[in-house]
């Protein structure tokens, strides 16, 4: 190489990033196991998932928790479980992003605690919480309580950090939700700033945090983000997303100092663009994914966490994600990529690129603010308007050819994968003892505890959050060592602050009306209905269990009324009795249920059961979701006319087959 060559590389290799695999499940001894094997492979810092229980603040063994007790992420209820799952791994030492919400004060108070008994200070322990409530309304559903009052615990957690836990990111603006619930790169980056910026004036504006340190609470905010295949787009969004950071922090905040106005964040690359169609495209996809958020150093990501080729099929096994772990290793070890400066300063394509996404995210962040910020622009449901016309336009593009999808939508012709040749034994598998393990452990950690402490510590933690001044963290961390679960902590807060329910989003989103073959579908709902004697048909689209992953259901839901159903759409987190009772009462002449979790072979024969109980044993049921062969042919047999999955893209073609489900439950001809 020649000297001129040699001139521009950077003095020194940059060092890499952090290196997670997003991990948790069954229980928190196996997730253990599971960290312990993944670091000693060369991962660097941990990344746990929750369960949808702990996520929602319900305890293992409360109704709601059915069928979903560690599923998609590992159980802690409580500080017993907080030890077991980072059991012989030194905190002081390592550094944990937790994907938590709602409960991310109550998820960080049992951190603290685990790591102050292993010996270590508060302010060694370095990671995040998520903490991002707002997109939680939008797109991912484990919310709990208000936006107001949700706001408030992200503002005392980030107070209560600033002072005791300096190396911890209390808070992780999340992007990336919104990209899977439809964002395109300016919303996304529209959306997510407008989410800094209330996240920003709540500390700001209570107090706890003298003006001058404002800085120190800029500093600690990072970003959590989405990397689509689009890399070209998706790296020119990041340096769009680091300009304005800097713009926002330096002009709204003050914030002087520039390497405390530094844009920060990690990111996953898009898991739900990953395909259950020739899944050995997805290596590929991850691959190009990782680019995007790596190859521009002044916009690089500081932790990466890939999902594995086979998540569309499942829960990945081990080995799946040691795949994805080797993916980062390879880039950053053996090639050349950390050796140089930006690579693309200078480029006019990049310059442009990135002005034009610029552009208009202040103008999306400009409409949030003059509508009131963005806690208004969820209770209006702007914004969750504008994610589902977003993403239904995005279906109709890939549906009618405009977008192409590897393996899906063109070049379906595919030799049988070796990959998925195991069957089930494709991905890892949950055993159903597991939750019975959970409901029994939590029961023997009431009994065992002293039941004075828990409650006045009970007592103490809804005193404080009826006093809007009172940051809730001491009380937290009281019911920590009182030995509180996951759901009293919760319930108590649940009694002074209320439950939400979210907009959905629907209200006036077209669907696929640019789809021809609509007509015919149309054509046949209307004639279905008139020869059942009815003025139009009737569709319960239901969200069983704690699954709040709602986009594939707003879908079905939008498409379904363009197609001239009448949809009853109540929205997620919804019983099996709820889901009954709204199709009895409404009288409809379908019910679909959508489950993302796993937890379909509970959740929908409670369905069943229901309606048998019910007296609609003739009430025909479908269901969608990310369902295994062998778990389909189950629910089959236990009555499910139709099981979709991810393959079925075409959602026009799934409304006629849903025509034809009715038709054949009430003996037309079909």
């Amino acid at each position: 190489m020649d000297e001129k060559a040699m001139q521009s590389r950077l003095p020194e290799r940059d060092r890499p990033w952090v290196m997670r695999t997003y991990a948790g499940h069954s229980s928190a001894a196996a997730t253990n196991a599971l960290f312990r094997r993944n670091l000693a492979k060369g991962q660097t810092g941990l990344s746990v998932a929750f369960d949808l229980p702990t996520q929602t603040g319900y305890d293992p063994d409360d109704e709601l928790a059915a069928g979903e007790v560690g599923r998609v992420g590992v159980p802690v209820a409580h500080l017993g479980d907080a030890r077991a799952l980072f059991d012989g791994i030194p905190l002081a030492e390592m550094n944990t992003s937790m994907t938590i919400n709602a409960p991310a004060m109550w998820l960080l108070a049992l951190y603290a605690a685990v790591g102050m008994e292993q010996g270590g200070a508060p302010e060694m322990f370095a990671g995040t919480t998520q903490n991002d409530i707002v997109k939680e309304y939008l797109s991912r559903g484990t919310y709990i309580f208000p936006p107001a009052a949700s706001l408030r615990l992200t503002a005392d957690v980030i107070a209560h950090t600033v002072v005791h836990m300096p190396k911890w990111n209390p808070v992780n603006i999340c992007s990336y939700h919104l990209q899977e619930a439809g964002a395109t790169p300016v919303q996304e980056v529209g959306f997510a700033l407008a989410t800094a910026v209330a996240v920003l004036d709540a500390v700001r504006d209570s107090g706890q945090v003298p003006e001058e340190r404002l800085g120190d609470v800029v500093q600690r905010i990072s970003f959590f983000v989405n990397a689509g295949v689009r890399f070209v787009e998706e790296m020119a969004k990041m340096r769009a997303f680091a300009a304005l950071w800097d713009e926002i922090t330096r002009d709204r905040y003050g914030v002087t100092d520039a390497k405390q106005r530094r844009f920060r964040y990690g990111v996953q690359v898009n898991s739900l663009g990953l395909t259950e169609a020739q899944p050995e495209n997805n290596i590929q996809r991850i691959v190009l994914e990782m680019l995007g958020v790596t190859l521009s150093r002044n916009a690089r990501a500081r932790a990466v966490q890939l999902p594995a080729w086979n998540e569309a099929l499942g829960l990945p096994r081990p080995w799946d994600q040691q795949w994805s772990l080797r993916m980062q290793q390879v880039l950053a070890f053996e090639s050349d990529l950390l050796e140089y400066p930006d690579l693309f300063d200078g480029s006019h394509v990049v310059e442009a690129l990135v002005a034009s996404i610029k552009d208009g995210a202040r103008i999306e962040l400009e409409k949030i603010l003059e509508l009131g910020g963005v806690v208004a622009a969820v209770e209006t449901g702007y914004l969750k308007s504008a994610l589902v016309a977003s993403l239904a336009e995005r279906r109709r593009r890939m549906e009618d050819g405009s977008d192409v999808v590897v393996g899906v939508n063109r070049f379906v012709e595919t030799e049988p994968s070796p990959l998925t040749a195991a069957g089930a034994e494709a991905v890892e598998q949950v055993d159903p003892a597991v939750e019975a393990a959970g409901v029994a452990s939590v029961r023997q950690w009431r009994a065992a505890r002293d039941a004075s402490a828990v409650d006045a510590a009970l007592a103490r933690l809804s005193a404080d959050a009826a006093d809007p001044t009172v940051n809730l963290m001491p009380a937290t961390l009281e019911c920590v060592r009182a030995g509180v679960t996951t759901g009293e902590w919760a319930g108590a807060l649940r009694g002074v602050f209320g439950e939400y329910r979210a907009p959905t989003g629907l209200s006036g989103n077209p669907g696929g009306g640019g789809d021809p073959s609509l007509v015919a579908v149309r054509n046949r709902v209307r004639q279905t209905a008139q020869e059942l004697g009815s003025g139009r048909l009737r569709l319960l689209v239901g969200k069983p269990g704690l699954d709040g992953h709602s986009n594939g259901a707003e879908q079905i839901a939008v498409r379904a009324r363009d197609a001239g159903f009448e949809v009853i759409y109540q929205g997620i987190r919804l019983t099996a009795a709820q889901i009954v009772a709204a199709a009895v009462e409404e009288d409809v002449d379908l019910v679909g249920l959508s489950v993302l979790s796993g937890s379909h072979l509970a959740a929908v024969p409670a369905v069943l059961d229901g309606l048998r109980a019910a007296g609609r044993p003739d009430l025909p049921v479908v269901v969608g979701g990310i369902i295994p062969v062998s778990d389909a042919e189950q629910l089959r047999a236990a009555g499910v006319a139709r099981v979709f999955t991810p393959k079925d893209f075409a959602l026009t073609g799934i409304m006629d087959e849903l025509v034809t489900v009715v038709r054949a439950a009430n003996g037309l001809a079909v």
